[in-house]
């Protein structure tokens, strides 16, 4: 039998069941809520607030593989704007998961991003952020507010220069910019019939440039758990009334049938916490602990002491704080399989470890 280790060299273990088990046990499935045809508010920024478009090659680069996602029938695109160092989407589920997606958008996105201009490593913070709304309320408002993005951050300086831009999809929906793969004519069908529709959709876009930012609409302005899921169904457990999360932009009942088509599996997997320390932070002090740079930490290293960090890095995350083996191997730059050998092994000495939780 031919043997495989997580980057796809020659091992001494083999994959065995234990291992494929471990695998379902730690990592939740999929719920509800990123079934086909729920609506997604998207945010990815660039890490440490650097930018990630440098030129309009990127911009034409990431929007490509936005179109070739679209026409893939992967989403609907509603609304898009790309920022300096961030970006939104408003898109909807369509074939497959939305984290599916958004991966094969990212990496490929900065694979080509690193080639271009001669880099290595990260480019985003994180993971995107993605907050499910709810259509029938805020899909008007969530258009208008990506799209004036381009005019709060004064990249362009008026509704005019707006019309043209080539940078949101504001321009497609004036049909100033022809985007085939964008879904214009839903979002055009909710402003009326075919002769006044571009009109009073201008309209309403002019009015919401006195509303200035809007926190609200990317959960700023909602009760917000940084524990995720774990701490809304805790709530709903309280007998909590309203109901509301940072991932859920919507009236009290919706939030509340969202959370309730959680499935058991993925309820049982969550944990129970409150506000949890950013990877980032801890990997720092993992870090500084064994006097590594966070650059070798990411970078593969097979050190002795760099392999001893990435340990307690992923036993800390996965098992103390509640993330997903994808997240941490995202962030460490390793398969999910490297991780999910790593939380599935022997449990190391934490003791001197916990109090970094905090």
């Amino acid at each position: 039998m031919v043997k495989f280790c997580d980057r796809g060299r020659s091992c001494r273990k083999p994959l065995t069941i234990k291992y494929f088990y471990a695998i379902f046990k730690i990592m939740p499935r999929l719920a509800r809520l990123d079934a086909p045809g729920v609506l997604h508010h998207v945010m990815g920024r660039g890490i440490e607030q650097n930018e990630i478009f440098l030129n309009n090659e990127d911009r034409k680069d990431f929007i490509k593989r936005l179109e070739i996602l679209a026409l893939d029938n992967a989403i609907d695109v509603y609304a898009w704007t790309l920022l300096p160092n961030h970006f939104h989407l408003l898109i909807k589920t369509k074939e497959r998961p939305l984290s599916s997606t958004m991966r094969k958008l990212l990496t490929g996105y900065v694979v080509n991003y690193n080639k271009r201009h001669m880099r290595h490593g990260h480019l985003f913070q994180n993971r995107y952020k993605s907050i499910v709304c709810q259509e029938d309320v805020y899909l008007n408002e969530l258009v208008r507010y990506i799209h004036l993005n381009l005019l709060r951050a004064k990249i362009v300086k008026s509704l005019n220069k707006l019309n043209l831009s080539p940078w949101s999809g504001h321009s497609a929906l004036m049909g100033k910019v022809k985007r085939n793969w964008q879904n214009t004519d839903y979002v055009l069908s909710l402003f009326g019939n075919k002769r006044n529709r571009r009109k009073n959709y201008l309209a309403y876009v002019e009015k919401g440039i006195k509303k200035g930012h809007r926190p609200e609409l990317v959960g700023g302005g909602l009760i917000r758990s940084m524990g995720g899921w774990s701490e809304v169904i805790a709530l709903r457990e309280r007998g909590d009334k309203n109901v509301y999360d940072q991932r859920i932009l919507g009236e009290s009942d919706f939030v509340e049938k969202i959370v309730s088509d959680l499935d058991e599996m993925a309820k049982r997997n969550l944990k129970r916490l409150g506000k949890r320390i950013d990877l980032e932070k801890l990997a720092e002090k993992i870090c500084n602990k064994f006097d590594i740079s966070m650059n070798e930490l990411c970078s593969g290293s097979r050190r002795k002491i760099v392999i001893k960090a990435r340990q307690i890095v992923s036993w800390l995350a996965v098992r103390e704080l509640g993330y997903t083996g994808a997240d941490v191997a995202y962030f460490l730059g390793v398969t999910n399989s490297c991780v999910t050998r790593i939380v599935s092994g022997t449990k190391p000495d934490l003791k001197k470890f916990m109090k970094l939780l905090r």
